[in-house]
């Protein structure tokens, strides 16, 4: 394959389709090289008939108020649903071999009681080295427990590596001002209605493009790959690169990147997780006791291998989803979906102990290891104790003619949807300015 067009992106994700929606608005002709059989990247949906409710083994909610998120869920003909503040949280009983399961704070709202002690240590250190100085005040127990769960969970960040700087910027940031909601339906119609702006006058899609190497000078590109075993060569004038972090890392550059470039490597790291949706014929967790279930958004226990499990609420769904994220997710990483499933569920049952229904009432279960994906190799980025500046590094155009997209280049925004579409469209408008 060779082509002359204006830009060649690479990935079909988020980030790379926004890129490409922006350059079919500008006019100009590019074409988007995807790796994988499906657009979306990190977004993976699943459809199951009869469940109610958009399954997402990717992507799955949407941090504040982003614009650019909502104007496309609202193109795609929906919109977004509150997730309601109802956890519940496994505590130690007194009666041997019994756990007491009990609606607790916001656990947002315990570890934010330490953000503040965060954002003013005197010098970056890792979240764990940070925690550790509060030593044992019984009084911070629980805001030291949730705030490393969150780290490990929500940012799929190791409390021994991330920054705790970093981490207290991103959640005084503007993606933890607004609601925590879920798009009504799932991420899919979101993909659809960004394939839908794409004009095929100006955009092609390759399936099945694997990149390994890009030679550029400025003002031209040679983007190299295989697709199906095949080689194949696309020119363009200019690339704009999404790829995750460990991936691009590895690509093949002649020449090589410049000195930004390999601090941006070096100050950012990919987040494992594992997410493992459970697919019942009932809620039957709302029949347990009283029905004080009924509604609930967040389970946690937080010795188990999966210490989160959610429901699809406001949405009356028959599913749970299993989380794991930073350390537990690596060592959850490669053992294989049924053995992954398996753990879930013994997650679940230390969490129910009494759920002798749960087993018997699953129907269908699928998992995602993101660590072991080879087109992603991670889940989402996170910074590493002295990579402040990492992801505007990493956002830097080279010579007007490399240009770099994907939540990891995302400095108020990472790890999110739109901050991956954020980057794309910044791209495509640094590539080709008015």
């Amino acid at each position: 394959m060779h082509n002359d067009v204006d830009v060649v992106v690479v990935g079909a994700g988020a980030a790379g389709l926004s890129a490409a929606r922006t350059l079919t608005r500008l006019r100009k002709r590019c074409i988007v090289l995807e790796a994988r059989d499906r657009l979306g990247g990190r977004i993976a949906s699943r459809d199951l008939p009869g469940i109610g409710a958009g399954l997402e083994l990717g992507a799955e909610f949407v941090h504040g108020t982003p614009a650019i998120t909502l104007e496309l869920l609202q193109q795609a003909g929906t919109t977004t649903l509150e997730i309601p503040n109802r956890r519940f949280e496994v505590r130690p009983s007194t009666e041997p071999g019994s756990n007491s399961l009990t609606q607790e704070e916001d656990g947002f709202d315990l570890a934010d009681r330490l953000v503040d002690r965060a954002a003013r240590v005197s010098e970056d250190v890792s979240v764990e080295a940070f925690l550790e100085t509060l030593g044992d005040e019984p009084q911070l127990a629980a805001s030291i427990r949730w705030f490393r769960l969150l780290v490990e969970g929500f940012d799929a960040a190791d409390p021994a590596r991330a920054s705790v700087r970093a981490i207290a910027a991103e959640w005084t940031g503007p993606t933890m001002s607004g609601p925590q909601t879920r798009p009504l339906g799932g991420y899919a119609p979101l993909v659809r209605a960004l394939a839908r702006t794409l004009d095929s006058e100006f955009v092609a899609i390759r399936l099945h493009n694997v990149v390994d190497e890009i030679v550029w000078k400025p003002g031209a590109v040679r983007v190299r790959g295989r697709t199906r075993g095949e080689r194949f060569e696309v020119e363009a004038r200019s690339a704009i690169i999404t790829l995750p972090i460990p991936l691009l890392s590895r690509l093949r550059f002649r020449p090589g990147l410049d000195a930004r470039k390999g601090r941006a490597f070096a100050g950012l790291e990919m987040g494992a997780v594992v997410k493992v949706l459970l697919c019942f014929r009932t809620r039957w967790w709302e029949r347990l006791g009283e029905g004080e279930y009924a509604g609930a958004a967040f389970f946690h226990r937080f010795e188990s291998e999966f210490p989160t499990f959610w429901t699809q609420a406001p949405v009356a769904a028959p599913v749970l989803t299993a989380w794991a994220g930073g350390p537990r997710a690596a060592r959850l990483s490669g053992i294989g979906e049924d053995q992954i499933v398996r753990r879930a569920v013994a997650s679940l049952r230390e969490i129910f102990p009494t759920a002798g229904e749960a087993r018997e009432e699953l129907e269908a279960a699928f998992a995602a290891d993101w660590a072991a994906d080879p087109f992603a190799l991670g889940a989402y980025s996170y910074v590493l104790v002295g990579g402040q500046g990492a992801r505007e590094d990493l956002a830097a155009p080279l010579e007007s003619t490399l240009f770099f997209a994907g939540e990891a280049t995302s400095s108020e925004a990472s790890g999110t949807v739109s901050g991956a579409l954020e980057s794309g469209q910044r791209a495509a408008e640094e590539a080709c300015p008015r």
